[in-house]
């Protein structure tokens, strides 16, 4: 099975926590849930602050749909003033091995 994980490295904005901006993505986990081959979301925060967000889907088409839709489609949403966006490290990469 493919698996392909979105990954986003990223910093509060100035003055917001780690859970702020949890709290700022009540809209964005619902409208992951709607889109095709979505499969689940982990947000992760290191030692050092930096919050790790990422989103598993099940080809790069889904993938890119729907990341596009979060800057896109959901570009109002609060979670855009969550983020302090120069620390944005943003990639797409492939599951080699998945162990249950």
């Amino acid at each position: 099975m493919t698996e392909i994980l979105e990954v986003t490295a990223l910093r509060p904005a100035p003055g917001l926590t780690p859970e702020d901006f949890v709290a700022a993505n009540a809209d964005i986990n619902e409208y992951l849930k709607r889109q095709p081959g979505f499969q689940w979301r982990r947000i992760v925060l290191r030692s050092d602050g930096t919050i790790l967000d990422i989103v598993s889907y099940d080809s790069i088409e889904h993938a890119r749909s729907g990341a596009a839709g979060i800057t896109g489609e959901m570009g109002d949403s609060p979670v855009h003033e969550a983020i302090d966006h120069s620390s944005v490290d943003w990639q797409f990469t492939s599951v080699l091995e998945h162990v249950e």
